[in-house]
């Protein structure tokens, strides 16, 4: 831990505290947040964040399309949202300040670079006139510091270019949070020296930027108090700090050392899945190979190809290349092999927002195709859940020898929170059998399960072919007959909706019946469970399912359904889950929907299941 001070301000203790950062693309707020996100783990506490990132690659320095965010949530007790709103706000140039402060708490701390405040920064920002000098922001703690001055006088003497120099000021504000909210700074000075180690001259400006940031908030007089959060009470083990891209891809290696399956993925480089492609690659001493192709077809082809193999195949992208894969995922239904579709959700439709969430692929993945082709869906509903689901993706694509999709979006890829680390024992095992067997086979006979067998290429006596025709029940040869068609389409389809009864029982928290169940899947969760237990402590008999599975869906759903007087389905889309469960159970359920790129608020959840309690009266 930093040294106690030398001056005696005051402590604030406080429960919770969400911080956001901003400013241009190249402030580095995303580094500045990544290494307070891990300065807050060794402090102990819990914690989640939300990195947001501008759509354009190069946008004009100091305009709104440029702005870069990064809002983290740590408290004492355990978190499950970056927050709705932040408590503090630090604003690198006026476009971050326009773009940001309407979120920021009334009365909310807000610390101002004023070093980028001039004319012209205000200009590009679309500022008429300065709001540090008029009343625009009297409804919030305002603390104006010249972060880049003062970080050119801290490192007045450095042999560092003045641009250089300049690119140091997001230490210096990181220095000062660490003193304000009084985090440790030993884990940053190590990674700043493993960083740069190549330029010791930039690990020293870097070092001296981040102790002088703390020095100033140590020895200014602005700031009339710093905070304390208590360590958070958790399970005891090992924890690390996980992003959703990263526990996924993670979860992949393990699922392949589980089943004893080579891991391939072949992938297209797409925001904002590319980082479990970069992750991958990292891991060749665990046997895994990854192909980074020339496009999405020729990706998911290789990945298919992989299965035909006898590996375990993935192919990872966002929802415009899951549009592109369509024709190569109805060629694995057909031919019956175990791939895994990553499809990590982005703004749509086209392009869209490539850097923002949603979670509007759904009805792509369950019905995306042409013909009949059934697919297992699932959804992470946390980045530490990414993990788990993924083994449980691979469980199923290869117990039923189908592909199957796994949901993630852009605010569980990027965000991040404490992950307590498995014991390896613990995790399932993944059975795996190849037929070796010459006697009676036939490449689609099938299982208690409807699996076909899957055949290593090259197995003497067990050569046969696949491909996108139609095949002949049991022999798998080419087929038109209009009867075996149908019966192939039935049994495919029989198969993928037998999952159901691998599948454990949905739960719900809260009462077994009651007033409102709220239904939700992926990175609403979190959300979801804080409003829904905030209702429940003001004694309302509300409770929360949340689901992973959602082709098939669990057994006892709609038995569930049928509990409560109203279901609510908060999405992140136009209404899409809420259209499956009308379809499947004829219920009653009540979207609550949001496509603005951002996830939901807690505030906005709980206002809709009010709405719902208040109808009721």
């Amino acid at each position: 831990m930093q040294a106690p001070s030398a001056h005696l301000h005051p402590v604030d203790h406080l429960d919770s505290v969400t911080v956001r950062l901003c400013g241009d693309s190249g402030d580095g707020i995303q580094v500045t947040g990544d290494q307070f996100t891990v300065s807050t783990a060794v402090a102990g506490n819990d914690l989640a964040t939300l990195p947001d990132f501008p759509a354009e690659i190069r946008a004009p320095a100091g305009t709104l399309a440029g702005v870069s965010g990064f809002q983290i949530c740590f408290s004492s007790h355990a978190v499950q949202t970056p927050g709705d709103q932040p408590d503090v706000l630090v604003a690198f140039n006026p476009a971050a300040l326009r773009a940001n402060v309407k979120d920021l708490k009334s009365n909310g701390i807000l610390i101002v670079n004023t070093g980028e405040f001039g004319d012209r920064d205000l200009q590009k920002a679309g500022y008429t006139a300065n709001p540090l000098e008029d009343d625009t922001l009297s409804a919030y703690q305002v603390f104006k510091v010249d972060i880049t001055k003062l970080t050119r006088n801290a490192l007045e003497g450095s042999p560092l270019s003045s641009k250089e120099v300049g690119r140091c000021k997001n230490f210096f504000a990181l220095g000062l949070l660490f003193w304000l909210f009084s985090r440790p700074m030993e884990s940053t000075r190590g990674w700043i020296q493993s960083k740069f180690a190549k330029r010791p001259e930039i690990v020293e400006a870097n070092v001296k930027a981040l102790e002088a940031g703390y020095n100033f908030g140590d020895t200014t007089e602005i700031f009339h108090s710093h905070f304390v959060v208590e360590r958070a009470v958790i399970p005891a083990g090992r924890y690390r700090s996980i992003s959703g891209n990263m526990a996924l891809a993670l979860g992949l290696i393990a699922a392949s050392q589980l089943s004893g399956l080579r891991l391939f993925l072949g992938s297209y480089p797409i925001t904002p899945a590319s980082d479990i492609l970069h992750e991958l690659s990292r891991y060749k001493h665990f046997g895994v190979q990854t192909f980074q192709a020339e496009d999405e077809i020729a990706a998911i082809g290789a990945a298919i190809g992989a299965a035909f193999g006898g590996n375990l195949g993935v192919t990872s992208t966002s929802g415009p290349g899951l549009c592109l894969k369509s024709e190569a995922v109805g060629l694995a239904v057909v031919t019956e092999l175990p791939l895994i579709i990553c499809n990590i959700q982005r703004g749509g439709p086209s392009t869209g927002l490539p850097t923002k969430t949603e979670q509007a692929d759904l009805l792509q993945s369950m019905y995306g195709r042409n013909g009949e082709c059934p697919v297992p869906v699932l959804a992470a509903s946390s980045p530490s859940d990414c993990f788990d689901t993924a083994i449980e993706a691979v469980r199923i694509a290869v117990t039923y020898m189908t592909p199957v999709i796994f949901l993630s979006d852009g605010y569980l890829a990027n965000g991040a929170e404490p992950w307590k680390i498995p014991d390896i024992e613990s995790l399932p095992r993944i059975a795996v059998r190849f037929r070796t067997e010459v006697e009676n086979f036939h490449p689609f006979m099938r299982d208690d399960k409807l699996a076909r067998p899957w055949v290593r290429p090259g197995t003497a006596g067990l050569e046969h072919r696949i491909g996108g025709l139609e095949k002949e029940d049991v022999t798998g040869n080419v087929s038109y007959d209009p009867q075996n068609h149908e019966k192939m389409c039935k049994l495919r389809a029989a198969k993928v909706a037998g999952i159901a009864r691998d599948l454990p029982p949905a739960t719900v928290m809260g009462p077994n019946q009651g007033k409102v169940l709220v239904i939700g899947w992926g990175s609403t969760y979190g959300a979801i469970n804080t409003a829904v237990r905030d209702l429940q402590a003001k004694g309302h008999t509300v409770a929360h399912l949340h689901l992973r599975h959602l082709n098939p869906f669990p057994a006892n759903l709609g038995e569930l359904l049928k509990r409560y007087d109203r279901v609510l389905v908060p999405e992140m889309n136009l209404g899409q889950l809420v259209k499956m469960l009308r379809a499947e159970f004829l219920v009653d359920a009540r979207g609550l929907n949001k496509i603005q790129g951002k996830p939901f608020r807690v505030e906005e959840v709980r206002r809709g299941v009010e709405a719902l309690l208040e109808e009721l009266k």
